[in-house]
């Protein structure tokens, strides 16, 4: 008797939804199973790797990639262009660490000058990351959704205390996706998906950051609910958890003491720029087994090999 492979078939499926315009778009999502799982149906459009540049000097980076930006990091929307020129990673994220209150204060108008210089200057798809101030982040998303409209950008995030504004201006008003951050649980990414939906925003124009964390430093929370949440919107047909999900795991994986301690201080843990590539590696790659769509890494020698990785499994 000839042997007949088992087939797990779900009966949900997550959004299809596209960010970017003209030929460099991409689409997250698309899915009918699990990842990887292509032998029991549709994987969609596979996870997406996207490289982080700030509106400001990377003061705190570690030496070796301020020495391969170089200048160029001193202007975001060169170090933009520099990036997708030499990097091709499937999208850029613009973190607007200026801006934070806490630090430089930077205006509004004046990221938002700067994201359309960022926006001008390349043709990948951006994610656009605030302070991670709410009442801040609130005004500088607003303004700019509002001089990006047409650039079909991703506001990441909107939380519960400014969702309804950052929502409002970025999809409604101004056709842009919005990510809505929710604190590793998978009820209240649900809660979150609900209230925005209540706002006639559509499924398909919402991402999902569920919460990051670098390995070994809660991960297996993280690992767990992105898991849950798959299985919740593939098996339980729960549509309000059928949105990609989007991980930024370089903002955790470079502060952690592994990734964040010189060499001079910790010799015995060697190099610490190794170190770091290792934490953004390995958590990248946790989070995509996971269900995770898209990942943000910071590092360009990260970004080739999980997209090494990728093709392996694909």
């Amino acid at each position: 008797m000839a042997f007949k492979t088992s087939v797990q078939k779900y009966s949900g499926n997550v959004c299809n939804l596209e960010l970017g315009t003209g030929e460099k778009k991409i689409s997250l999502g698309g899915q009918n199973v699990i990842p990887f799982y292509s032998f029991d149906g549709d994987t969609g459009s596979g996870a997406k790797i996207g490289l982080e540049i700030l509106d400001i000097y990377p003061d705190n980076w570690v030496d070796e990639l301020k020495n391969l930006y170089g200048s160029a990091a001193n202007n975001a929307a060169e170090w933009a262009r520099l990036v997708e020129e030499k990097y091709s990673p499937d999208f850029i994220c613009l973190r607007l660490v200026g801006a934070d209150p806490n630090g430089l204060n930077k205006s509004v108008e004046e990221c938002a000058a700067l994201a359309i210089e960022v926006a001008k200057a390349v043709k990948l798809p951006l994610v656009i990351a605030g302070t991670q101030n709410h009442e801040k982040d609130l005004k500088l998303f607003e303004k700019v959704a509002e001089v990006l409209e047409g650039y079909n950008v991703l506001l990441l995030a909107a939380v519960e205390e400014n969702y309804k504004t950052i929502a409002a201006a970025g999809v409604t008003a101004y056709k842009h996706k919005v990510a809505a951050e929710s604190s590793v649980d998978i009820n209240l990414a649900k809660q979150l998906n609900i209230l925005i939906n209540q706002l006639e925003v559509k499924s398909e124009n919402i991402v999902m950051h569920v919460g990051s964390a670098a390995v070994g430093y809660g991960f297996e929370y993280v690992a767990s609910t992105i898991d849950r949440i798959r299985l919740a919107a593939l098996g339980q047909n729960d549509k309000t958890l059928q949105m990609p999900i989007i991980t930024p795991v370089s903002f955790d994986t470079w502060n952690v003491k592994e990734g964040a301690s010189t060499i001079e201080d910790t010799p015995e843990w060697g190099d610490q720029t190794e170190r770091g590539i290792a934490m953004e590696i390995s958590t990248a790659v946790g989070v995509i087994a996971a269900g995770s769509d898209a990942v943000i890494l910071r590092h360009p020698r990260s970004a080739q090999t999980i997209r090494a990785f990728l093709g392996k499994l694909i």
